[in-house]
């Protein structure tokens, strides 16, 4: 499965978020949990968006969400998690 990242989202993830492509990858290779389907109405997609909660090798937390298409991984967003968000990935990973 490759990791596909947009020209788009890549300037979103850096300059809204402050993170870079070479960090989603590091997540997804330490991902520990399962990843989470967002099922909230205002964020439903076709493929279904999932996301989790890493640490980058720097022990930054990142939330990742994507979708897959096609057998690949499309990145929507990368950033740091609240505590709402960490409550969750910790209580149904």
């Amino acid at each position: 499965m490759a990791i596909k990242i947009s020209d788009e989202i890549l300037k979103k993830l850096r300059d809204k978020h402050q993170v870079t492509a070479r960090e989603v990858d590091e997540c997804f290779l330490n991902m520990t949990g399962n990843p989470l389907k967002d099922d909230r109405d205002k964020h439903k997609t076709n493929p279904p968006t999932m996301w989790f909660i890493a640490e980058t090798n720097k022990k930054r937390l990142l939330k990742i969400c994507y979708i897959i298409i096609d057998g690949n991984v499309h990145i929507k967003s990368a950033f740091e998690p609240n505590e709402h968000e960490l409550r969750i990935y910790r209580k149904y990973s």
